[in-house]
């Protein structure tokens, strides 16, 4: 399961909810789209201005590839 939702201090936050969520799959795909890993907040970021189509898309390319998400 993952949690996708804008931050003020971060950006763009895409949060799994265990290490179990983190598939190679996933990990490429979120990588493609310029997240990194923040260790700190365990979790992928991207700075951006907050866009709602960002986060439904991102949300929606997780749950193509099988994962259960929040938005």
């Amino acid at each position: 399961m993952y949690l996708v939702t804008p931050d003020p201090a971060h950006g763009l936050v895409v949060a799994p909810r265990s290490s179990d969520d983190l598939t190679p799959e996933t990990e490429q795909a979120l990588s493609a789209q310029d997240f990194t890993w923040n260790t700190e907040i365990e979790a992928y970021t991207r700075p951006t201005d907050y866009d709602p189509e960002d986060v439904e898309r991102i949300a929606d390319a997780l749950r193509e590839l099988g994962h259960y998400v929040i938005s």
